[in-house]
């Protein structure tokens, strides 16, 4: 993303037809090129008559060179098909001083094109007279800012990823900014109004990435704020030029990764389009999918619009939503909720929304675990518990109502078993098998969603209760299997099993003396694959590799524990 391509290599002697003694007074001079008048695009540069660069393209820059000092010079600006400086469209006479370094910037319109802009000040050089070709500290990079878009208004620069706050204030069009001298490392600037209240555009500084340590450089507003007003030019960026010359690098702008899941039950929302900023995002985005991980503009007010899936355009949106992400920020929205546009009738009915995590993650922060996010989005469930019966790690969700989202849970890779009971955590609503081994989620980081209703009767009869993954990388969410629940299951027979895992057989410690009428071994979609009566030792080398639950029934109910076989 960050080659610097240069289209040419300057040198003095290209510049001019004539040599310097030794005992000449120069200056040395940069020149960039920033007008986007299209009557502009390439420009022959004369001085003092002579030829001084060639067809001198927008948005490129000479590098420093010496030039006479001492006595008034004077350059010219002609069309690129010029033959000589009598073809001048512009001229402008200067008096540069022995040993000084000075950065010229060409902005404004010309007044030449048939082209309307709006603004449209007057084509013409400014001129830096303290520049550097190098950061005056080893370690830094010396910035340069120059304000050159002629119709964005007097902005503010501040840096948001340090922070540092406020880095250039108030600087009206053609103006310049001392240098910054900045430790080398990658910031994010934010182009704010002059109040500082509303976020023009935002764009990443990478100097690091760049390893600009040491140089000193110039960035330049550069282009059209609205092109549609400006012949359709080219479009308001940040731009940087070299002490080298050759092609200004753009500044990307600030991005943040953000995944859309779609979790309406609503039957008016089994499909969606999403817009983003008026654009088309997402086509016929369909129930219990997600997307993977996508860039979306940061630092900026962006909105995101839902329609149905036979939209043409947003103006049929149904619900819109404005956000601002922060830059380099992991985000996941989900959408849950009723859209009250159905005839449908649901109990209860909250209105559809976007619920956002704003701390979302696409992979494990530890090798070897499998991270977990838990959303509660199913709109007639209650306030729920999470509980992991099986290491057994107990409650690891803990009053989860409607709409929430936990921290991440960090869980090594293994298969689990969870209980989605009330807040009380004496009833249990549904059991499921979290099988991460099985499902090869090592060092992934997932999204475990409540989706559905208890009850589909009074909703529709749309779909069921469950526990639906969402992984990183997109697609159909994937529905955790039920597990095997008893009769007053939650009476607990105290047993242990191992080994665990298992090839052959599975030990079983009881520690009290009670009367243990069965034996059941179900696979992880509750499925009774061993029926036996109590013993010690049970073999199960004629299961297959997987995850199994062991379950002891006595005449107080069923106790379970689970098991890997190998």
């Amino acid at each position: 993303m960050f080659e610097l391509n240069f289209k040419k290599t300057f040198t003095a002697a290209v510049f001019f037809g004539l040599t310097l003694s030794a005992t000449a007074q120069t200056a040395r001079v940069q020149i960039i090129h920033n007008s986007a008048d299209d009557v502009a695009q390439e420009v022959d540069v004369y001085l003092n008559g002579d030829l001084l660069v060639d067809d001198f393209a927008f948005r490129t820059a000479t590098p420093f060179i010496d030039a006479p000092a001492g006595e008034e010079i004077e350059i010219d600006i002609a069309p690129n098909t010029s033959s000589s400086v009598d073809e001048s469209i512009a001229n402008f006479p200067l008096t540069l001083m022995e040993g000084s370094k000075y950065v010229v910037v060409a902005d404004g319109i010309t007044g030449l094109s048939p082209t309307d802009y709006s603004p449209a000040p007057a084509f013409g050089l400014e001129i830096y007279a303290m520049g550097r070709e190098e950061a005056t500290v080893p370690d830094n990079t010396d910035v340069l800012v120059h304000h050159g878009s002629t119709d964005a208004p007097t902005v503010d620069v501040f840096e948001s990823f340090v922070p540092a706050g406020t880095i250039v204030d108030n600087a009206p069009y053609s103006a310049f900014a001392g240098y910054l001298e900045l430790p080398t490392s990658d910031y994010t600037l934010e182009i704010q109004d002059e109040t500082g209240t509303v976020v023009v555009a935002s764009y990443e500084a990478p100097l690091a990435t760049l390893e600009l340590q040491g140089a000193a450089l110039t960035v330049v507003a550069s282009g059209f704020l609205d092109p549609s007003v400006n012949g359709d030019g080219p479009a308001f960026g940040l731009f940087v030029a070299l002490p080298a010359g050759g092609d200004l690098i753009e500044l990307p702008t600030s991005t943040a990764r953000l995944q859309v899941i779609h979790n309406s039950a609503d039957d008016i929302a089994t499909e969606v389009d999403i817009y983003l900023d008026g654009a088309l995002l997402l086509d016929d985005f369909a129930y219990r999918t997600s997307t993977p991980f996508i860039d979306a503009p940061a630092g900026v007010a962006i909105e995101i619009a839902v329609a149905p899936g036979t939209s043409t355009d947003v103006t049929d949106a149904i619900a819109t939503f404005p956000l601002t992400l922060a830059s380099r920020s992991n985000y996941i929205a989900i959408a849950d909720g009723i859209t009250g546009l159905s005839p449908t009738e649901y109990s209860p009915a909250p209105a559809f929304g976007l619920e956002i995590y704003d701390m979302a993650r696409d992979e494990a922060s530890t090798e070897g675990n499998t991270d977990v996010l838990v959303h509660h989005g199913s709109t007639d469930a209650p306030t729920v518990d999470v509980f992991e019966t099986s290491v057994p790690a107990g409650t690891i969700v803990d009053n989860a109502p409607y709409t929430a989202f936990s921290d991440y849970l960090e869980l090594v890779t293994a298969d689990y078993l969870l209980e989605i009971r009330n807040e009380a955590g004496d009833v249990t609503v549904a059991g499921y098998a979290a099988p991460l081994a099985a499902l090869e989620l090592n060092n992934a980081a997932i999204t475990v969603v409540a989706s559905g209703f208890l009850d589909p009767s009074v909703n529709g009869d749309g779909p069921a209760f469950g526990l639906w993954v969402a992984l990183a990388s997109g697609g159909e969410l994937i529905p955790l299997p039920t597990a095997f629940l008893g009769v007053n299951e939650l009476t607990e027979l105290e047993f242990n099993i191992y080994p665990n895992p298992s090839t052959d057989f599975i030990n079983i410690n009881v520690e009290n003396n009670e009367t243990i009428d069965q034996v059941i071994i179900t696979d992880i979609n509750g499925k009774i694959v061993k029926t036996t009566s109590f013993s010690k030792q049970i073999s199960v080398a004629d299961l297959d590799k997987g995850m199994y639950f062991l379950n002891i029934t006595t005449a107080e109910g069923i106790s379970k524990r689970s098991f890997i076989k190998q």
